[in-house]
């Protein structure tokens, strides 16, 4: 199940909707909708994001932005991220990097795992942001300890090439082994790439020698 289901059937029970709801996988859209247009945060994350993956309605990135927008305006950090990956796309409106951040970042100070990761990836590549690799680690390491293993992955690459952060294997491999085990076939390829490097490098003359004092 994608991050953005599972964040709008959380939606669906913060708002006191089970499953009911959920027959042939649709919502209450009158339901819905009717909370969303009485203020309701939750329930216009909500509706933005069904308009966003045409869940229950037809897809409407118009009306998606519309809707995260608002729930975006009253502090909704999923919404906010949401908004920013539509600025990022370009999905229903001119693509725009510099909105991007804007979004993620207010998603990503309050805490939420993927504007997190999202600003990070805007940082590690420069876009809508001026490149600033620690950064890129920063949010990519706050990102990873909430379990991402997109985040896990990425900071596992950061430690591998030395960006942001002095270069480790030891690090790397700790960060890709993490990413395998919550899932990312990259992660395990990389592990298992990763490991008789790290062995070799560990066991090398150069690094297991004692120096005198």
């Amino acid at each position: 199940m994608n991050t953005l289901l599972k964040n709008m059937i959380l939606a669906l029970l913060s708002l006191g909707i089970g499953q009911a709801a959920w027959a042939d996988d649709v919502p209450n859209l009158k339901e819905i909708m009717l909370k969303a247009e009485s203020g309701d945060a939750e329930a216009q994350f909500f509706l933005g994001a069904m308009y966003d993956i045409g869940q229950g309605v037809r897809q409407d990135y118009v009306q998606a932005r519309k809707w995260y927008r608002k729930a975006a305006a009253q502090g909704n950090s999923n919404a906010q991220n949401n908004l920013g990956m539509i600025y990022a796309q370009g999905y229903g409106v001119r693509r725009d990097y510099a909105q991007a951040v804007k979004f993620y970042h207010k998603s990503a100070v309050q805490g939420n795992v993927s504007g997190q990761h999202n600003l990070g990836m805007m940082y590690a590549r420069g876009t809508g942001v001026r490149q600033d690799d620690v950064q890129a680690v920063r949010w990519y390491r706050k990102a990873a300890e909430q379990g991402s293993s997109l985040a896990q992955y990425n900071l596992g690459e950061m430690y591998f090439e030395g960006r942001g952060v002095r270069r480790s294997f030891a690090d790397a491999q700790k960060w890709y082994s993490k990413a395998c085990d919550n899932g990312s076939s990259r992660g395990c390829e990389k592990n298992l790439r990763l490991i008789p490097e790290y062995l070799i490098l560990i066991t090398s003359p150069e690094t297991s020698r004692t120096k005198p004092k």
